[in-house]
């Protein structure tokens, strides 16, 4: 074998030569930083914000200790008003009709009914330690089926414990076209014999428990009254009568 042949054989197994040019296209900067995967990202903490007091639970909290006073009032005045009972023990007064007395009732040219009654009314405290005070102010009138034929007012006047008062009281009135009125009168009495009276006292009070003065209330009384007639300057029996009484404030 030749030298030639032998120098291409030896060359044929040396190691390749590293290539001049780049690997990097042209216009690209080299960079010897590895890429991260996945990339990094920056966590934003989160700020949790109180939520806002709702104007509901502020309003339902004012109402429900609302209600809580206004039951506690009532309770308190439930316990006084029962110690005050067991300890007074207080009663109605006791009213009574008893006597009726007619000395006008007139009608007149004009078809106007002219009245004066004279009822004569007992008025009875039972309580041992409860007095009544009869204030200014006070109604009492005398009704046929819906006419008012008389009306008055009682007197001021103190009832201590126990006591009996008889009142004298004085109504009258006038009612114009009462010949209708007149009619029905006669044909009531001619009929049944009985004229069905309706009397009405309207009286405010005040209630004296011990030294105690308590508030104004308005006491009312319905009598019925059933009468003989109506006759003036007569003798007038009553048959029947009772009464129902109301305290309101």
């Amino acid at each position: 074998m030749s030298s030639s042949a032998h120098d291409d054989q030896q060359l044929d197994f040396e190691s390749p030569q590293v290539p001049t040019v780049p690997l990097v296209p042209r216009g690209s900067s080299k960079s010897d930083d590895r890429q991260q995967y996945p990339p990094f990202q920056r966590t934003i903490p989160v700020i949790h914000t109180k939520p806002p007091r709702k104007r509901r639970s502020c309003c339902c909290r004012f109402l429900c200790w609302t209600l809580s006073l206004v039951f506690l009032l009532i309770l308190l005045i439930g316990v006084v008003a029962g110690i005050l009972y067991l300890v007074f023990q207080p009663k109605l007064p006791k009213y009574s009709i008893d006597r009726l007395q007619i000395t006008q009732f007139n009608l007149t040219s004009n078809s106007s009914l002219t009245a004066t009654f004279d009822v004569t009314i007992t008025a009875r405290n039972p309580n041992k330690k409860v007095g009544v005070y009869y204030e200014g102010g006070s109604h009492i009138s005398v009704w046929y089926t819906g006419t008012s034929l008389c009306q008055g007012s009682l007197p001021r006047f103190y009832q201590g414990h126990r006591n009996t008062t008889v009142l004298n009281v004085l109504l009258s009135g006038q009612t114009n076209d009462a010949n209708t009125l007149i009619t029905s009168l006669q044909q009531q009495q001619q009929q049944t014999g009985i004229i069905p009276l309706n009397l009405r006292v309207n009286q405010p009070v005040r209630i004296k428990l011990g030294k105690l003065k308590l508030m104004k209330v308005k006491f009312r009384a319905r009598c019925r009254l059933d009468v003989d007639n109506l006759a003036a300057n007569n003798a007038i029996n009553i048959r029947n009568s009772s009464c129902k009484f109301r305290f309101r404030i």
